[in-house]
């Protein structure tokens, strides 16, 4: 049986046997892009339940340059790079990645979703995309007031 389905497989098209992909890739060497800025959500915060922890935030060179002129150009691609936050000794450090969540621009692929693709990758997995065809009611709801500023919550710092 084994040979069969390796046999089939073989002859399929890319595209079929990689149906499940995200829109969105994972953004490989995303940690050697500009970084944004960091923060930390504790306890008490209205997004502690969903969002609690590390954040740290990069873009690149494309949403480099969406950040200085207010609007993003497509190519566009923001990572908010998501850990447990611990405490230990008068210190908060990082703990498990929670997941790699991903912003890439593309105004016609995307249109309905302000021009922007969402998705989140699990524990950092590229294997592992959670927000699917989700993206809409999961991330651009959340998004939708930040219009004025191309859907994105972050600002750069001086």
């Amino acid at each position: 049986m084994k040979p069969l389905l390796l046999a089939l497989l073989a002859v399929l098209p890319a595209s079929a046997v990689l149906a499940a992909d995200p829109e969105v890739p994972y953004p490989t060497g995303y940690r050697y892009w500009h970084h944004v800025k960091s923060m930390v959500i504790e306890q008490g915060h209205p997004q502690f339940d969903g969002f609690g922890g590390i954040h740290h935030i990069y873009a690149n060179a494309s949403a480099l340059e969406g950040y200085k002129a207010g609007t993003f150009p497509d190519g566009s691609v923001l990572v908010f790079d998501r850990l447990e936050a611990k405490r230990a000794d008068n210190a908060v450090t990082e703990g498990a990645r929670k997941d790699v969540a991903v912003m890439l621009k593309d105004a016609k692929k995307f249109a309905a979703t302000g021009g922007w693709g969402f998705e989140a990758f699990g524990g950092g997995d590229p294997t592992r995309p959670v927000v699917g065809a989700d993206a809409a009611s999961t991330c651009y709801a959340c998004h939708a007031p930040e219009k004025a500023h191309d859907y994105v919550f972050s600002r750069t710092r001086d």
